[in-house]
């Protein structure tokens, strides 16, 4: 028994050893974040608009059945990263013809309304998530989250964090290719 106990301290070690060196890989993606919903059917939610905006609320049955995959946007006013990406979303829907849907997380409406008046909304519908249950369904860990949803209402692909520099957009922008959303080539 007391050999059991002088090795306790080894074995812990050992432990947090491997976990330091698992951290220090440097293959690892802190920000890749698993998704139990990729190749799942997007979660049943039904949400009002937000209140004093003229923008349709959101809900799954207006992610199924659409031409081309549709992506769908979590974000909030009081949410910096937000505030970064949002240029670029603004620039897939205007530009590339891209369905935008948006989830507005935990946000009071008179906020949201502003930061849409000052950025603009390129949102085609905005469901208003005040209690933040939505974003429990869909799995958030955070906002800004980003979908891509099928046709089927299948989700695609996860982008957790902002849509910012060039490897991110160019990684997002092959995700809406391969889902159809793109046309091949040209960037």
């Amino acid at each position: 028994m007391i050999r059991i106990l002088a090795l306790l301290p080894l074995s812990i070690a050992v432990i947090f050893g491997g976990f330091f060196l698992w951290g220090l890989n440097p293959d690892r993606d802190p920000n890749e974040v698993p998704s139990v919903l990729i190749a799942q059917p997007a979660p049943a939610f039904e949400l009002d608009p937000v209140v004093g905006l003229q923008t349709p609320g959101l809900s799954r049955s207006n992610l199924v059945g659409t031409e081309t995959a549709v992506v769908m946007n979590v974000f909030a006013s009081w949410c910096v990263p937000c505030r970064a990406e949002h240029a670029v979303l603004t620039s897939l829907a205007e530009k590339d013809g891209i369905r935008l849907f948006g989830i507005n997380y935990k946000d009071k409406p008179e906020d949201a309304i502003r930061w849409l008046a000052e950025l603009g909304n390129p949102y085609e519908r905005i469901g208003s998530d005040l209690t933040g249950r939505a974003g429990i369904e869909w799995g958030i860990s955070g906002v800004p989250e980003t979908f891509i949803i099928d046709t089927d209402g299948t989700v695609l692909f996860r982008h957790v964090g902002p849509i910012v520099g060039e490897g991110a957009i160019g990684k997002f922008r092959e995700a809406l290719r391969q889902a159809g959303a793109l046309p091949r080539g040209g960037f």
